[in-house]
């Protein structure tokens, strides 16, 4: 009986003991909560860069992380010296769309067309990047940006709300932008304007469903060879590639973040260019695109 009585005496002590241990864990789980939340509050935004580089296909297959650009901590708003002795260029430049706008033209006649946002459907292949630009400082103050390499085109198609799919080829291909002159450095007030080329959304191979192209294919539908000269049906069965050759866009780039340290450039970028025409056979719709930018400036060694 007295061995009992001392099993009873020491279970009830290990409840207490328990329940006090209980007691005191959500007490601290409670202080170390706001203390992070404190230091979260407090500390400086960090930079969401990731070196992709580092990480295998396995590791970014499914992530959505290919399609993300780099960004700056808010509070990087320094200025890059330059000089108009030294050569520069853009390395590693991204642009991420965040927003689709296609000018529709609305029922009534008397408005004018306007631009409705889309639906991307084309997901996470959507961004350009390891684009590479020559930068060139003039003697009146002036930045002279030229692309010249990179992954500077992506196919995306969007959705309006009325349910139609519009296929656009999303490209800064041959960009040349400047900014205004009278300026000394690139800081948060360094805004890049200019056009790039637009490029056939489809290629030469390229058969539409009655079989027609540029290279291969059909002359004119097969249902129809006695009206294959009928104007109605001439866009379509006469396609070509080079008729695009001159499309054009327009672009604009406002640096908004600026780390002098490392030379890195952030902001955001409002693009306006031409749809996919399916090789002449439609009227191009107007696109607008806007999204987020990064890129690195480096001095030129050679």
């Amino acid at each position: 009986m007295g061995r009992n009585f001392q099993i009873a005496v020491a279970e009830s002590f290990s409840r207490k003991e328990s329940r006090q241990i209980m007691r005191y864990r959500s007490i601290i789980a409670t202080v170390l909560a706001l203390c992070l939340g404190l230091l979260t509050a407090c500390a400086e935004e960090p930079s969401e860069y990731v070196d992709k580089s580092q990480l295998t296909y396995d590791q970014v297959l499914g992530t959505g992380l290919a399609n993300k650009c780099p960004r700056l901590a808010s509070s990087r708003r320094g200025t890059i010296e330059v000089s108009t002795d030294t050569t520069y260029k853009i390395k590693d430049m991204c642009l991420q769309p965040t927003e689709f706008y296609v000018k529709e033209e609305p029922e009534n006649k008397r408005r004018e067309a306007e631009f409705v946002p889309g639906k991307l459907l084309t997901r996470s292949t959507s961004s350009l990047d390891q684009i590479i630009a020559n930068l060139k400082f003039t003697e009146d103050g002036q930045f002279l940006f030229q692309e010249i390499d990179g992954i500077d085109f992506q196919p995306i198609t969007v959705q309006l709300p009325g349910g139609e799919q519009i296929p656009f080829l999303f490209t800064v291909k041959g960009l040349t932008a400047q900014t205004e002159r009278g300026l000394e450095n690139i800081n948060t007030s360094t805004d890049f304007e200019g056009d790039f080329k637009v490029p056939s959304y489809r290629g030469a191979l390229f058969l539409d469903p009655k079989g027609r192209g540029v290279a291969s294919g059909y002359d004119n539908a097969i249902a129809l060879p006695a009206q294959a000269d009928d104007e109605d049906y001439e866009r379509a069965n006469k396609k070509s590639v080079s008729r695009f050759s001159e499309e054009k866009g327009h672009i604009s780039l406002q640096i908004e973040k600026v780390d002098e340290v490392t030379g890195e450039i952030a902001g955001t970028f409002e693009s306006e260019q031409p749809s996919d025409t399916d090789l002449g056979a439609q009227e191009p719709e107007d696109v607008k695109i806007r999204g987020i930018f990064y890129g690195r400036v480096e001095t030129t060694t050679s």
